[in-house]
């Protein structure tokens, strides 16, 4: 299965060849190096490792710098990618141009923080009427029982902190591959903030 890391840049629109206007989402691809490989003889499994974004020498320790080759700066983001479509070796460098031909992919990353939320908006809830008097409009109501075993049960929903979870949203449509720019443009919604590290995988299921 072919991926990449990549970073949200933002929104932008641009026109297909019928002429229709369609609201894409950008993100940028930079040199993803190969840091190793992984087979079944001494792994037990097949499997590429990425990495992107140099990291600074002095924040570098020793068992950390051990796991790249010679030939390759230590990474700030590693990712490891099985069963991988394309031959690599480490020190390689890919880009966007891994996904031309490709028409879904499925985008995972870590979506935004809304901080702590009631349960209107955190699960949907209803709530109660918003006419005067009523004093019950977006409470989550009752969670216990007056009898045996008289608590709340585990996984009931209620109040707490919301989103800045892990989120994969699945075959998004590729409108655009440039790779002059290295950048995919996406339709549909991406997870994260803008600047934000999202992992580009080939759709699964189309």
């Amino acid at each position: 299965m072919l991926g990449l890391l990549a970073k949200k840049v933002g929104m932008t629109q641009v026109f297909d060849d019928a002429g229709n206007l369609i609201p894409v989402t950008v993100l940028r691809v930079d040199p993803n190096t190969v840091i190793a490989r992984k087979d079944k003889e001494k792994d037990g499994y097949t499997a590429v490792v990425l990495g992107v974004d140099d990291k600074k020498k002095k924040r570098v320790t020793k068992p950390y710098a051990g796991q790249f080759p010679e030939n390759v700066a230590p990474k700030k983001h590693i990712k490891e990618f099985r069963d991988f479509d394309k031959e690599v070796a480490p020190g390689d460098s890919l880009g966007a141009e891994l996904f031309e031909g490709c028409r879904y992919v499925d985008v995972t990353g870590i979506s935004k923080g809304k901080g702590f939320q009631g349960v209107v908006k955190r699960w949907g809830f209803g709530g109660g009427r918003r006419s005067h008097g009523s004093k019950f409009h977006r409470e989550p109501g009752s969670t216990g029982q007056s009898t045996y075993p008289g608590r709340t049960f585990k996984n009931m929903k209620l109040p707490g902190r919301m989103g800045r979870e892990r989120v994969t949203v699945l075959s998004l449509r590729v409108i655009k591959v440039d790779t002059d720019k290295q950048v995919l443009m996406i339709r549909g919604a991406v997870p994260g903030v803008n600047k934000g590290l999202v992992i580009v995988r080939a759709g699964v299921k189309k």
